[in-house]
């Protein structure tokens, strides 16, 4: 099987979070992709909102996807350079969860350079029946 790519520039403002999971959603359909299309979305809507609530503004704001038979890598980029940190678990915040489930629900992730800012990736192998 060949690998196959996707790549789509959004807006860096809240309406990007559910368009980049209803995305993602219908590309790994399209692909017939044997990865949980529902962790999948689940993780790209906390990387995009990372986006939206700690970078915003003018920023640039882009969703990868790479699909092979074993393996598929979603990542969203963004024009900064401040990297993201797993916060440890507050019980009395609602908010700071985005990358423990990312570190959680992904077989890897990581951070790296790119260009002026940075790309936040995770990966997922096959769903196990």
């Amino acid at each position: 099987m060949s690998t196959l790519t996707a790549s789509i520039d959004l807006p860096p403002n809240p309406a990007s979070v559910p368009v980049a999971r209803r995305l993602v959603r219908q590309l790994l359909q399209g692909w017939d992709a044997r990865q949980d299309h529902d962790d999948a979305a689940l993780l790209v809507t906390e990387l995009v909102a990372n986006v939206v609530d700690h970078v915003g503004g003018t920023s640039c704001l882009t969703l990868e996807a790479t699909y092979s038979e074993d393996w598929l890598r979603l990542a969203v980029v963004d024009c900064s350079p401040a990297r993201p940190a797993v916060q440890a678990a507050d019980p009395e915040s609602v908010r700071g969860r985005g990358l423990r489930m990312v570190e959680v629900l992904s077989d890897r992730w990581g951070c790296e350079d790119h260009r002026d800012g940075k790309r936040v990736w995770f990966e997922l192998r096959p769903a196990r029946l």
